[in-house]
């Protein structure tokens, strides 16, 4: 497997705030390794796919290196945040991107109908997956987005903001997060512990 075989992986490829990510798991006792090497990637336990900026940018960054084709291939549980969990679908409004296929769904943009980006604190609900064991319904989560992914077969969580949207999405190994649990207080911890428990 690799030296980093049992430890906590978060992609870095220059699209993410990963440095809060990362602390919010020092927090709970985990030394994240930051990382674009895609053997150790592979070989890690547990991966996180974060995504802070713009979607076809991004999409860029891993297509240059490589990592397009491998995020999809990968057999251990692995967590989307942000813009990490818009790549996994199959395609965004922002840029015109095509993404990484992951989740049968299309991302989105929020009309003009409302406040864009939707930036604070908003609840989810109908939650439905181990991830959100011991998390009640219509917790807050902290968000900033412009854009959302559908409701779909895969939505595990919803949230509210001129429409109902995925804040959550499950397939197989595979979960996402609209909100940014790093920044989401004790209930935002308590769903990255979930994660760091989660078998496949």
């Amino acid at each position: 497997m690799g030296k980093l075989d049992g430890a906590l992986v978060i992609i870095d490829y220059g699209a993410g705030n990963i440095k809060s990510i990362q602390f919010a798991f020092k927090r709970l006792g985990v030394e994240a390794v930051l990382t674009n090497n895609i053997d150790e990637i592979k070989a890690a336990d547990k991966v996180i796919f974060p995504g802070v900026g713009e979607a076809s940018s991004a999409m860029k960054m891993l297509i240059a290196s490589g990592l397009h084709e491998v995020i999809p291939t990968l057999k251990q549980p692995v967590l989307g945040i942000c813009l990490g969990m818009q790549l996994m679908c199959t395609s965004s409004e922002e840029g015109n991107t095509k993404g990484l296929g992951i989740f049968d769904v299309a991302v989105k943009r929020f009309s003009n109908a409302v406040k864009v980006p939707q930036m604070g604190w908003n609840v989810i609900k109908e939650l439905k997956s181990p991830l959100f064991e011991g998390v009640k319904e219509n917790e807050f989560m902290y968000l900033v987005h412009s854009y959302y992914a559908d409701l779909c077969d895969e939505t595990i969580a919803k949230t509210d903001y001129e429409l109902e949207y995925s804040s959550a999405l499950q397939k197989d190994n595979f979960y996402g997060v609209q909100f940014h649990p790093e920044k989401s207080g004790i209930i935002g911890s308590k769903i990255l512990e979930n994660f760091l428990k989660l078998k496949v």
